[in-house]
C-alpha cells in the first residue's frame, strides 16, 4: 500500500461515469458536455483544496504525480535562481524523487546539496539541520513520512527553522496524505506535493500545493494552449494561476477519479481511518518484534502505516517470495532509497505497509510465514 493502493468502487464509478455521460475536453467548448467537462475538473480541484486546506483552489495545481511536481518546482522555481555556492538541504530519508532532481540542478551550476544525519531510530536530527541551514540555502526540500522507515517527520518545526532564514520549504506528502489528515496551512510549508494513486485515485495524477504568491512568482512550468491569456509570434501574456501551470489538455479522468477517492475518504473520516491503520502497525511491530532472526528498522513508537524488517539470514526478495505463495504483497528491495539503504548497511528490506482495508488475521497470516522464512533460512 506505500508503493500503491486498490481503488474503490466509487473511484471506478466516477470514471466509468464520465467516459460513458459527458465526456469532452475541458476549457474547449461551450457544449454540454465540455461545460459539464470543465466543471467536474474545477470540481476536483475545490474538493483537493479543501482536502489539504489550502487557502484557495487557486493553489492546487494538477500534475502527472509527485515525482513530476518536484521536478517542476526544481525546473521553474530552483533553476532560475540557484547560484554556484548555494546549497539545498535534503535528509538521508528522501525517496529518489526528491533527491535527484536537486542533486542534479546542484550539479548543474556549482551548488552544495545538503545532507541531514539521520539518528540510530531513524529520525532527523534536527541539530544536524538546523546547522545546515544558512543564507545560501535555496530551498530545503524533506518528506512527511519515510516511505522506507516509516518515520513520520516533525513538519511545522522544520518548516519554521527554515523560514526563520528566510528559506522556501518542499514537503513530499506522498506517504502521508492518504493515511492522516493533512493541513498545508498549519504546516505552512511552501510547496507540498503527493500522488493520487497512493491514497486510493488513479494514477497518472498528482498534486503541486503552492502558496498562491509563489505560484504566481514562478515562470510556467511548461508550455502551451491552456495556459495563456494571449499569444503573439514574439511575445505571449500566460493566464492566472493554477492555469499558468497547466497547459495542454489536463488529465479529466484522473482528476473526477481522484475527487471520488477524497469524498470516499472523507466519508470514512481520515482519523477514523487513521487510527485503523496506526492500530494494525503497532500490532505489526509487535508481532515482527517478537519474531526471532527478525529485526525492525526505524523508529517503531512514532511511525506512519510503514513497516521495514529483515530476517537473519534471509534476502528480503526470498521473505517476498514466500509471502507471495500465499497471497501477501509485501514490497522487497531499496524501496527507491538507495542512499539509505547504504547509510543504514543493509541492501534492503522487506516492506510490509497498510491501508483502510486491511485487517489484522492478515498480519497474523504473515506472521506464520515469517515463521517459515526463518526456520528455512536460519
Amino acid at each position: 500500500n506505500a508503493a500503491s493502493t486498490q481503488k474503490p468502487r466509487a473511484v471506478l464509478e466516477a470514471i466509468e461515469g464520465l467516459y460513458t455521460g459527458y465526456y469532452s475536453n475541458v476549457g474547449r467548448g461551450s457544449y454540454w458536455p465540455a461545460t459539464r467537462a470543465s466543471q467536474a475538473f474545477e470540481y476536483a480541484r475545490e474538493r483537493l483544496a479543501g482536502f489539504i486546506h489550502a487557502a484557495s483552489a487557486k493553489e492546487v495545481v494538477f500534475t502527472a504525480g509527485a515525482t513530476d511536481g518536484i521536478n517542476k518546482v526544481m525546473q521553474s522555481f530552483l533553476r532560475p535562481k540557484l547560484q554556484p555556492g548555494d546549497n539545498v538541504v535534503i535528509s538521508e530519508q528522501e525517496h529518489h524523487a526528491n533527491l535527484i532532481p536537486w542533486q542534479q540542478a546542484c550539479r548543474a551550476v556549482g551548488a552544495e546539496l545538503r545532507v541531514v544525519r539521520l539518528l540510530s531510530t531513524g529520525d532527523l536530527d534536527q541539530e544536524h539541520y538546523d546547522s545546515l541551514l544558512d543564507d545560501r540555502t535555496a530551498l530545503v526540500a524533506l518528506t512527511a513520512v519515510s516511505n522506507t522507515l516509516g518515520v513520520v517527520n516533525p513538519v511545522k518545526e522544520m518548516v519554521t527553522a527554515a523560514h526563520q532564514h528566510g528559506i522556501r520549504v518542499l514537503i513530499d506528502a506522498a506517504q502521508h496524505v492518504g493515511h492522516s489528515p493533512t493541513d498545508v496551512q498549519a504546516w505552512d510549508a511552501d510547496f507540498v506535493v503527493f500522488s493520487g494513486h497512493k491514497m486510493y485515485g488513479p494514477t497518472g495524477i498528482g498534486v503541486l500545493y503552492g502558496k498562491a504568491e509563489l505560484l504566481r512568482e514562478t515562470p510556467p512550468m511548461a508550455f502551451g494552449g491552456g495556459a495563456i491569456r494571449d499569444v503573439g509570434f514574439q511575445e505571449t501574456l500566460f493566464a492566472d494561476i493554477p492555469h499558468k501551470h497547466e497547459p495542454g489538455t489536463p488529465n479529466l479522468e484522473g482528476a473526477v477519479g481522484l475527487a471520488a477517492a477524497i469524498e470516499y475518504l472523507q466519508g470514512l473520516g481520515m482519523r477514523q481511518i487513521n487510527e485503523h491503520t496506526e492500530h494494525l502497525t503497532q500490532y505489526a511491530v509487535m508481532r515482527i518484534e517478537g519474531q526471532e532472526g527478525a529485526s525492525i528498522l526505524g523508529n517503531p513508537k512514532l511511525r506512519a502505516p510503514v513497516v521495514s524488517f529483515t530476517v537473519e539470514g534471509a534476502h528480503p526478495h526470498d521473505i517476498a517470495g514466500f509471502l507471495a505463495e500465499e497471497g501477501i504483497a509485501i514490497r522487497a528491495g531499496h524501496h527507491c532509497t538507495q542512499p539509505l539503504m547504504d547509510q543504514l548497511g543493509v541492501p534492503g528490506t522487506a516492506r510490509v505497509s497498510f491501508g483502510m482495508y486491511n485487517v489484522k488475521e492478515e498480519i497474523d497470516l504473515l506472521m506464520d510465514v515469517l515463521k517459515e522464512v526463518h526456520a528455512f533460512f536460519a
